[in-house]
């Protein structure tokens, strides 16, 4: 039952997180608003716009983490013990350690994003996706020593897990140094999605199967449909980026015309006047073209 959880729970996270980051990207695509800096509504004032720069994802991180790791702790029986006392002494529960590492980084990651938008006088995006890349390295080491203890259906399934998280660790470093970039923001947000759903698919997969009866490791037709469900994860959430983006988009021109009136109306606020640098420049362009009227005057028959 614990593992269950421990699979399903934190992919269901990972997707409903995906999906906000998706609504997000796509406002900031139709509007043409900053990935990193998002603009809030001109009528959102006071408490309003407060309540508007809260980091929500950061709460649900520490939040969802934090329930995770008092669950995991109290899934075992006499407590989550790092050694036995036998002589020699040898490690005690090695899979729900990890667990319990991976709940705690996602803790820590929630309080860095909260503390990086609302407790530090400024933002710091680098910290923040600085971060969260040493959590993702740290996630993958994990991944791949938590699969060397299996075999067969299993191995495979958490074989393709490895690989999202390998891609979105390869996207996140990118990041490091395009963090604006709106094709890596895609990305990310698309192998979020595909790391939720699969997770939770891995739950159902190695611990409550549909049919009642356990996958057989040594049948390959099992293993075969274990890499067909991955691709079948892909283009549904490939799917539901794009339907966000279309319903966001369907909105935004037929529901929302008075958007597009107010837009341009911010435009002033963006223009600076010209500076004393722009004006010397342009003295001197106006007597250079005196000077060769005048040159041009005086060669005239």
């Amino acid at each position: 039952m614990g593992t269950f959880i421990g699979h399903v729970y934190p992919g269901l996270f990972l997707f409903l997180y995906g999906l906000y980051q998706a609504v997000v990207i796509s406002k900031a695509i139709i509007f043409s608003d900053s990935l990193l800096y998002p603009s809030s509504s001109p009528r959102n004032k006071g408490r309003c716009a407060r309540l508007w720069k809260i980091s929500y994802g950061g709460l649900l991180k520490m939040a969802t983490g934090s329930l995770l790791t008092v669950y995991e702790v109290s899934c075992i029986k006499g407590g989550l013990i790092l050694m036995n006392r036998e002589l020699p002494p040898r490690f005690m529960y090695p899979k729900e350690w990890q667990h319990l590492t991976m709940f705690i980084l996602l803790t820590l990651n929630g309080c860095v994003d909260f503390m990086s938008k609302n407790v530090l006088p400024q933002r710091c995006v680098g910290l923040e996706k600085g971060t969260l890349v040493l959590i993702i390295y740290q996630l993958l080491l994990l991944m791949v020593s938590h699969a060397k203890d299996s075999e067969g259906v299993e191995l495979h399934v958490h074989s393709l897990l490895i690989l999202v998280v390998f891609l979105l660790l390869l996207v996140l470093t990118a990041q490091l140094w395009a963090p604006n970039m709106c094709h890596l923001q895609l990305m990310e947000t698309f192998l979020m999605l595909m790391m939720g759903s699969w997770l939770m698919q891995a739950g159902f997969i190695l611990y409550r199967p549909v049919s009642g009866y356990p996958w057989q490791d040594d049948d390959i037709s099992d293993i075969m449909f274990v890499t067909t469900f991955f691709c079948w994860h892909v283009m549904i959430d490939a799917s539901f980026l794009l339907g966000i983006y279309g319903f966001s988009s369907f909105w935004y021109h037929c529901y929302s015309p008075s958007l597009k009136l107010t837009g341009p109306k911010e435009a002033p606020y963006y223009a600076s006047t010209p500076g004393p640098l722009y004006k010397l420049l342009q003295e001197v362009e106006q007597s250079e073209k005196e000077d060769q009227a005048l040159l041009l005057a005086k060669c005239s028959p």
